[in-house]
Order: structure tokens, then C-alpha cells, then sequence
């Protein structure tokens, strides 16, 4: 699975990939994992991804970050699950975006 993740500079979500990598390695998760600012958000559909999370910090922007996942599923990661990088619940939310 290959999944983007959107926040407002790129830092907190690239601390979250670090750890989205190691888990995803640990239990034998086929995933490849990018952290973006919404600034640099291109055409997430031309680079293949499956999903988009959002960090809860710019949920504001969903719809935005939605209009240019065209048709990409995308949802904003529960606070509580983002502070505390809570990798499987993470991982359900993927799971459901592309089931």
C-alpha cells in the first residue's frame, strides 16, 4: 500500500512515517509511506498513492486536499491516534480507506 500523509509543514507527519515504517516492518506491512506539507501538495493520484491522511492539525483542509486527491479516499487521522502515533489504529483507518 502506498499512502501520503498531509500536514501543515511536513514535521510532525514525517516523525509519524518514521514510526508508521518501523511498525509496518515489525508485523509484514507491504507499505511505502511519504509525508508532505499542504503547500506541496501536487497530483497524489499521478504519484500512486492509495490514500491520504491528514494530519487533525489542518482538518480544515480536507475538502482541499480531497479536490486534489481526485477520488483518492482521504480522512483526517483522529487527534488522539496522531498524538500518541497510535500505529494500529492508523493502520485500521488505511485499511478501510482502501478495502
Amino acid at each position: 500500500m502506498k499512502v501520503l500523509l498531509v500536514c501543515a509543514a511536513g514535521m510532525s507527519t514525517s516523525m509519524l512515517m518514521k514510526k508508521m515504517d518501523a511498525y509496518a516492518a515489525e508485523n509484514g506491512i507491504d507499505l511505502e509511506v511519504a509525508a508532505r506539507s499542504f503547500t506541496e501538495l501536487k497530483d497524489p493520484k499521478a504519484d500512486g498513492y492509495d490514500c491520504i491522511l491528514v494530519g487533525p492539525q489542518i482538518s480544515y483542509q480536507k475538502d482541499k486536499v480531497a479536490k486534489k486527491a481526485d477520488g483518492l479516499p482521504v480522512e483526517v487521522i483522529p487527534m488522539k491516534d496522531y498524538g500518541r502515533q497510535n500505529c494500529p489504529a492508523i493502520f485500521e483507518l488505511i485499511n478501510s480507506l482502501i478495502a
